[in-house]
């Protein structure tokens, strides 16, 4: 089957390195497609360390960096992805979805949209900063979440601030990325139904 490969956000290359974390979401500088997905040990819901290239060396995988349970944003694009999960199951693919928040709000997020794949805490946020996205929240910005009972410290357990560019990674189960969407406007998803057409077109 023909593969199509969407190029969705054109990224500058601003010389920043993978291990450099800007204030301004629009300066990451994202892993690319065709590169192999870097391992990292995150946490499960029940803070046990999982290997991310175990299990995605064991099934294709759709791997979905989110900000926290506390977005509205990222609460709408997990139940989206939920609504099609027969299908991607079809199609032999699992789902990962990975943010900033601590094992306890994992389990909050799942119980509040009921869903049925995977959660995984990157609290330390270094693996999104080994895959590019990952930025850090100016102060102005902090405060005014913090206004809005945004508490980004307790969310994570850490005080680092950042945060991850909303992204999608989909990879073969050799670990290769296949495809990917990450913009730094956290208004705007991948919609449910593009990321089904991907999938279906991949070899």
């Amino acid at each position: 089957m023909k593969k199509i490969i969407f190029l969705f956000v054109l990224f500058p290359m601003l010389g920043f390195s993978q291990d450099e974390v800007s204030e301004n979401p629009k300066d990451i500088c994202p892993i690319l497609v065709g590169e192999e997905l870097p391992d990292a040990t995150l946490k499960n819901i029940d803070g046990e360390d999982v290997s991310i290239s175990k299990i995605t060396k064991k099934k294709k995988s759709i791997l979905i960096f989110y900000r926290g349970g506390w977005c509205p944003y990222c609460n709408s694009q997990l139940g989206g992805i939920n609504e099609i999960l027969d299908e991607i199951d079809s199609l032999e693919f699992q789902v990962l979805a990975i943010s900033p928040d601590k094992g306890e709000n994992l389990k909050k997020t799942i119980d509040k949209k009921k869903l049925k794949y995977t959660l995984l805490s990157d609290a330390s946020m270094e693996y999104a900063r080994d895959l590019g996205i990952a930025f850090r929240l100016k102060e102005k910005t902090r405060k005014k979440y913090k206004l809005f009972g945004i508490d980004l410290e307790k969310a994570s357990g850490e005080n680092h601030y950042q945060l991850p560019a909303p992204a999608v990674f989909v990879v073969d189960e050799k670990g290769v990325i296949q495809f990917s969407y990450v913009n730094p406007n956290y208004k705007v998803r991948l919609k449910p139904e593009i990321l089904l057409t991907v999938l279906q077109n991949m070899d």
